[in-house]
């Protein structure tokens, strides 16, 4: 009997233990910034210290994936799990953001609102026993039934759109003052301290780098004599990621100073590329940034618009100053974070991504995946009469892209590892290859039941300006670039 005793304490002790094991889960989203906007990856002009230390104490995916073009679709999928299709958000607001009566293809509705009947990453957590939080921009639904606080946070404070005299949902009073960067900072942080005994998920998704351009005075002020360098030039916008950086800067020096660290694993990323890249593409304004050698900039399913910075930083776990040419995407954070906290996948609903755990812990030769995919069917103006993009699905399957545009069908097979910047179309030289690709794409969208733009009836006259978009045409936008 007393051996049994000792025995079934053994097993509670090992469980309690096991337990506390489970790392807590920090994610900081940057908004807008690409993929090469920082030191650790490139950028010889913007200064990023802190989030260059956490490349350097962690891992650095060197083909990390949003799973849309702009912010919304890469918000939900982060969230769900899922791919667009499951959830029906594609892009920012609704069909009508621009004109295009005269484009021959009708966008399918988007759905700008995740459902609440869909079980959110920070649901599953919150089930497995985590506390956790959300500041920042969610874009998912702000009313009461799609607030972050009704999708699994215990603590969400929203707010978007300026970076000073900014509001928040619920009302939180706030100086006039105050940047938006600083005040998401001292949220998280608040957040860790009162939260530090007991398993964690903070997600940070930052408005910043994000329109209107906006930068504290100082940090602006550090970049006004810099030489531009590859594209990056704009003393307001290093300001603004300046500030992003020192947020990562303060969330993990806090992590540090509560002995935290070799139990949390931190992550950093964007929601999607930089505004800019555009001019490689005949598209001469809206350039704040630009992603080079990528092809174009957010709002194009071109690496330049769904390729990001993607960080993890867990001290013991992931070996220190690697990096990692395995493709992972938006939709893979939602079942990672479940594996590592021990939590059950929700029932009913399929999880699109893969638990990237082995990829963190160097174990490359156990992950298996055959492809990524992306389907956007609708269009991105870019301006009078020019688009970003026009509806379009792609295939990522080992080193080849595949884009199939589909107001005419027609294809663009790319190798990405000889061709980064996407200037050799080899759907001609192989052929067989383009038609394997191709038929899995279309197996794809037939099974998470992708809906396709229909044909319009009668196509408006086209505008006198014109210029030429993602999968040719003429075309016009009505609303500054999302």
């Amino acid at each position: 009997m007393k051996r049994t005793m000792l025995a079934v304490a053994a097993v509670l002790a090992a469980g309690v233990a096991g337990a506390v094991q489970r790392p807590n889960l920090v994610f900081v989203l940057a908004d807008d910034l690409g993929w090469t906007d920082l030191a650790c990856q490139g950028s010889t002009y913007y200064e990023t210290p802190a989030i260059d230390r956490l490349a350097a104490q962690g891992m650095r995916f060197t083909h990390g994936y949003t799973c849309g073009p702009n912010c919304q679709p890469t918000r939900a999928a982060l969230m769900s799990g899922q791919y667009g299709p499951r959830t029906g958000v594609y892009t920012v607001g609704g069909t009508d953001r621009f004109d295009t009566s005269m484009r021959p293809l009708v966008p399918v509705e988007n759905i700008t609102r995740l459902a609440p009947a869909v079980v959110t990453v920070a649901e599953t957590l919150k089930k497995a026993g985590y506390a956790t939080a959300m500041f920042g921009k969610w874009h998912l639904g702000e009313d009461p039934e799609h607030h972050p606080s009704a999708q699994g946070f215990d603590e969400a404070i929203v707010t978007m759109g300026r970076h000073y005299k900014f509001s928040t949902t619920p009302k939180v009073e706030v100086p006039d003052d105050v940047y938006l960067a600083d005040f998401l900072t001292d949220r998280a942080v608040d957040f860790i301290e009162r939260r530090k005994d007991a398993p964690f998920f903070l997600y940070v998704p930052h408005f910043g780098v994000h329109s209107p351009h906006d930068a504290k005075p100082e940090k602006e002020a550090a970049f006004k004599d810099k030489p531009a360098a590859g594209g990056h030039h704009s003393p307001v916008y290093a300001g603004m990621i300046a500030s992003v950086d020192e947020s990562v800067g303060r969330i993990v020096a806090t992590l540090d100073r509560l002995g935290l660290s070799s139990n949390t694993l931190v992550i950093f990323s964007s929601d999607n590329p930089g505004v800019g890249g555009y001019a490689r593409e005949g598209l001469k304004e809206g350039a704040i940034t630009d992603n080079a050698p990528l092809r174009s900039g957010k709002g194009s399913l071109y690496e330049g618009g769904t390729r990001v910075p993607y960080i993890f930083r867990w001290p013991g776990t992931i070996a220190a100053g690697g990096t990692c040419a395995e493709p992972i995407a938006s939709i893979d954070i939602h079942p990672t974070f479940a594996a590592l906290a021990g939590g059950k996948p929700p029932p009913g609903q399929v999880l699109d991504g893969a638990d990237i755990t082995p990829l963190l812990r160097g174990d490359a030769a156990s992950f298996r995946r055959d492809a990524l995919y992306w389907h956007f069917p609708g269009y991105l103006g870019a301006g009078a009469n020019l688009w970003r993009t026009t509806p379009v699905s792609a295939i990522r399957r080992g080193e080849w892209k595949l884009l199939e545009f589909l107001e005419d069908g027609h294809l663009e097979l790319y190798n990405l590892v000889t061709d980064v910047g996407q200037t050799n179309n080899l759907a001609a030289v192989k052929a067989d290859l383009a038609k394997e690709l191709h038929a899995k794409l279309q197996s794809w969208r037939a099974e998470v039941k992708a809906p396709v733009p229909a044909k319009r009836e009668s196509i408006a006259p086209a505008p006198a300006a014109g210029g030429k978009g993602k999968g040719g045409g003429k075309g016009g936008g009505k609303k500054k670039q999302k």
